[in-house]
This record gives structure tokens, sequence and C-alpha cells, in this order.
């Protein structure tokens, strides 16, 4: 985006700008490295610029994980909206979260980052709101699929859910160290069918 554009921006789509220049940023640079000089850096703007739209950094990375936080679950629930077959609507959601992760790597990266933080800020209770609003939508569909004897009545629900999350982090990992995206979009049909046998076998 060019710099005469920037500058007449609304101040809401500028937040927006400046959020998913931090993501861009953070697909490359490890989120805790990341400055306001370096944002204000990559969008060509002045810190002065930067910071009539926030008031400081914290600011910033709250709006980062609200911005994730509200995409991620719109394309979750979108993949799964009108899927008659619960375990279907997971695999949905499953593919969904992959296809946002390959599309915005650095999107994980700043929700890893906020979690692993000692610190209690406002960008990491939304990052933990994200995750258990994430398990209650699976934890409803496993119960739905027990009472349409798509899973056994014996499932450990939790396990299933922590099991699902877990699959998804590990495949995000793997395509971050490898540096390769697009293996995870590989891999992930096969990895969530062992997954579904996994979970169709117990209990």
């Amino acid at each position: 985006m060019d710099k005469t554009r920037q500058k007449n921006l609304p101040a809401e789509e500028r937040r927006n700008v400046t959020v998913e220049a931090v993501i861009d940023l953070a697909a490359s640079t490890n989120p805790g490295d990341i400055t306001t000089a370096a944002i204000a850096k990559h969008m060509k703007l002045t810190q002065g610029a930067l910071f009539r739209h926030f008031p400081n950094k914290e600011a910033i990375w709250q709006a980062v994980m609200k911005w994730v936080a509200e995409r991620l679950m719109a394309r979750i629930d979108k993949a799964a909206e009108g899927v008659e077959s619960p375990l279907e609507a997971m695999q949905a959601m499953f593919m969904a979260h992959i296809a946002f992760v390959s599309q915005h790597p650095g999107a994980p990266r700043m929700l890893f980052g906020e979690l692993q933080g000692a610190k209690v800020t406002p960008a990491k209770r939304l990052a933990h709101a994200l995750l258990k609003q994430y398990a209650e939508r699976l934890n409803t569909l496993l119960e739905t699929a027990k009472l349409r004897n798509e899973l056994s009545a014996e499932l450990d629900s939790q396990a299933a859910v922590t099991l699902f999350i877990g699959t998804i982090q590990g495949l995000i990992m793997q395509s971050l160290i490898s540096g390769d995206m697009e293996q995870m979009v590989r891999d992930a049909p096969r990895v969530f069918a062992i997954y579904r046998r996994g979970i169709a076998a117990s209990g």
C-alpha cells in the first residue's frame, strides 16, 4: 500500500492495516522482537503516526489477538456450517484451520508467543478465550456425535478435544520449523484420518 493512500485511511482501516502488518512481520520475525519502530518501518510510517491509533504496543498486540480470534473462528464456523455429520463438521474445521494458518503464518506465532509469556496481558486473555471457545465448539460436536451413535458414548470428549487442537498445533510447529507452510496442508487430510479412526475406536 502506498504512503499517500495510508495517510487517507479511516481510523478503523488504519488499525486493521497495522494488525495485518504485525502478523506479516511475525511470519518471519520472533514476535517478541517486533518493535513499534519495526512496525512503523514496515508500514512506511512514523511511530507517531502509529500511536495516533494505538496508545501503546500492548494495545496493538491486543488488537492482533482479537483479529486472529475473530477471523479464525469465523473461518471454522463457516466451514462447519450446514454440515450434517458432527464428524464431517470437525474435519471441515480442521482443514479450514490449517488453510487459515497457511495463509497467515504469523498468526500462530503471535498466539504461541502470547500463551508462552509469563505476564498476563489483555492479548493473552484473548488467546485463552479463543482456545476456550474453540474447545466448546468441538465438545458440542463430539457430544452430538455420541447422541447420533457416530461415536461411542464412552469416548472421553475432553481428551478428544485436547488431541484435536494438539494435532493442529503439531502440524503448525512442524511447518514452522521446516519453513514450508504448505507441508501441513499436504499432511492434514492423512493426519485427520488417523485422528478420526482413533476417536472412533475409543470407548
